[in-house]
């Protein structure tokens, strides 16, 4: 069978899966519907709806598009049937039920954005800067019962640096991921996939590190428990979106949240209380932490833009009392 009556049904929502569907699509790949989440409310009033990214990209190149509030909605399973798919694929979607990735002919594959079984979950990005990883990567596997445990097909793995953010992260494994998902349809195509088991894919002592979804009570500075190392990477974890956040104590009575984006790090002995503030004013700001000073880069104040370092100074007293907390 050729790619062009080879018949897919593509699941995504954000920009991280418009890149998969992207290369399908210019590849040459017939994609018969593409299946994204239903209009999201904006605005005061929620009176004006908006699209997700990959819907934009569906409707610009002429695809059909379904919008299920329910997976399990009969009018939309009949729909979805009637496409005939010889696949199925899911790039950033949401847990389907069997009915839906049980009907291709050959199944449903998933583009995960981690070397699994490492990091299931809802935001395997965020969590492996977080804790540090010095390597990442993406994962295609066909979909089974539990979520993110199906059998996989290929792995792509790329290196993780001190200087890399969730963001830089995410636009990397973006790429990657693209490529791989075609690389896997290709494998589907002619017959050549070998999956295996994620349970053989690690050793029995290594510890399996879950990827849970991130609240806002996820993403506060721990300036206590937390190392210097461990505060850098969290910063970078939560970097751009959705941001690590404290409360600024200027010292002299007046509180305020802020988000803070980019750090780095000073290792240094010192005898400072934990969460200090010391400045010169004008240049740097930096935090006494467990194991030396994190230099605060770029933040953002409640209701503000994100600013450099030297534009929050610009203006504003820093009081020797001053601390994170």
């Amino acid at each position: 069978m050729t790619k062009e009556d080879f018949r897919i049904v593509y699941m995504g929502t954000p920009d991280f899966a418009v890149e998969s569907l992207r290369r399908l699509v210019e590849g040459g790949y017939q994609v018969v519907g593409v299946v994204t989440m239903p209009d999201k409310p904006m605005g005061r009033h929620g009176s004006v709806l908006q699209s997700s990214p990959v819907k934009k990209y569906a409707l610009e190149h002429g695809l059909k598009v379904m919008q299920p509030v329910k997976l399990k909605d009969e009018a939309f399973l009949e729909e979805l049937a009637a496409l005939d798919a010889h696949l199925q694929i899911v790039v950033a979607f949401r847990m389907l039920p069997e009915v839906v990735w049980d009907m291709p002919k050959l199944g449903t594959f998933n583009l995960h954005a981690s070397l699994l079984p490492q990091y299931r979950g809802a935001a395997p990005i965020n969590w492996a800067v977080i804790n540090g990883e010095k390597e990442t990567g993406v994962t295609t596997f066909f979909l089974q019962h539990e979520i993110d445990t199906g059998e996989i097909i290929q792995q792509v793995k790329t290196p993780v640096s001190d200087n890399d953010n969730a963001g830089t992260v995410h636009d990397r494994l973006m790429a990657i991921g693209g490529d791989l998902v075609v690389s896997t349809v290709d494998a589907i195509i002619n017959g050549t996939v070998k999956t295996v088991p994620q349970e053989i894919c690690v050793r029995h002592d290594t510890e399996l590190k879950p990827a849970p979804k991130i609240f806002r009570d996820t993403c506060r500075m721990d300036w206590r428990h937390k190392n210097l190392q461990q505060l850098h990477d969290f910063v970078r974890g939560l970097s751009p979106y959705p941001a690590a956040w404290t409360v600024f104590d200027d010292g002299q009575g007046k509180n305020m949240e802020v988000k803070i984006f980019e750090t780095r790090q000073e290792p240094t002995a010192h005898h400072l209380p934990i969460g200090s503030l010391l400045t010169d004013g004008k240049n740097s700001l930096k935090v006494a932490v467990n194991g030396g000073f994190l230099h605060v880069l770029s933040l953002q104040l409640a209701g503000k833009k994100q600013m450099d370092i030297k534009d929050f100074l610009r203006g504003r007293t820093v009081g020797e009392k001053a601390s994170f907390c």
